[in-house]
């Protein structure tokens, strides 16, 4: 898709120091519009419309405070890694009756309950374990859910997803899951500094969606490509994203670098 663009030569993952906190209203309307920008320079390069990429402000680690900051500068959806975490905080600003949630890190079964009560979406479907049981609470909960299938192009053991050459099979298995409406591939790219290991992850899940696309089982869309963060949103855009997580770029900086939060055994990502 990037064949006649310039390609960078470094991710942003590396500048941990770069992103100052969002302290206000204002700061959280000057980070949002850099973003959009910076989404729109990028669909521009390879000839996109910005329309068709969807930023999912990604608010894991924040307090509620921040997070009420952001809704007032416009953020109508908001994303979590930890299940518990994210149910708090919806508990918490429930009077903010139109936001909604997404739970983007890896689901143990025992939390399925948790993410069919409050989320809108959930990114990081794996097992058909999660399917079940997110499906048996959802039917209880008279609710359906958003669901992309997590993909691991890196090959490192550390993170979570299926391997690609299992997709296809899993695909077929999920239309018996009614309350599960799959939208499309989630990835987490390798961290890296050197752009063009983690643009491969993104080029394998594009041509991972294409091939699947062809034959995929009835009720099952893959419109969707969900990936790149704050360190790496613009590649993945080049690539075909039409979710893109990013975090700290918008909220600002976690408190620990981001070596702490990448790999880690599947706690989740850096957004």
């Amino acid at each position: 898709m990037n064949t006649d663009i310039p390609l960078d030569t470094s991710t942003q993952h590396d500048q941990h120091g770069r992103w100052p906190q969002a302290e206000s209203v204002e700061d959280f309307r000057h980070n949002l519009a850099a973003v959009h920008a910076r989404i729109t320079a990028a669909c521009q390069r390879v000839g996109r419309d910005p329309t068709g990429v969807r930023l999912l402000p990604v608010s894991k680690t924040k307090p509620e405070a921040s997070l009420r900051l952001a809704y007032a500068a416009g953020c109508r959806a908001l994303g979590e890694n930890k299940p518990q975490e994210a149910y708090r905080k919806w508990e918490a600003l429930a009077d903010l009756t139109d936001l909604q949630w997404s739970v983007i890190g890896h689901l143990q079964t025992n939390k399925a309950k948790l993410v069919a009560r409050f989320a809108t979406e959930f990114q990081a479907l794996d097992s058909l374990r999660v399917a079940e049981a997110l499906e048996r609470r959802l039917q209880a909960e008279g609710r359906g859910l958003d669901v992309f299938v997590q993909v691991n192009t890196s090959g490192e053991t550390s993170k979570y997803g299926l391997p690609p050459d299992e997709v296809a099979a899993f695909l077929r298995e999920l239309p018996a899951f009614s309350a599960l409406r799959v939208r499309g591939l989630m990835t987490l790219a390798l961290f890296s500094a050197e752009a063009e290991r983690v643009r491969e992850c993104f080029v394998l899940l594009r041509g991972l969606r294409d091939r699947l696309r062809q034959d995929a089982p009835a009720g099952i869309s893959l419109d969707e490509l969900s990936m790149g963060m704050s360190g790496d949103y613009e590649i993945a855009i080049e690539e075909g994203a039409t979710v893109v997580r990013v975090g700290q770029a918008i909220f600002g900086a976690r408190a620990t670098p981001d070596a702490y939060y990448w790999p880690s055994a599947g706690e989740g990502e850096t957004n």
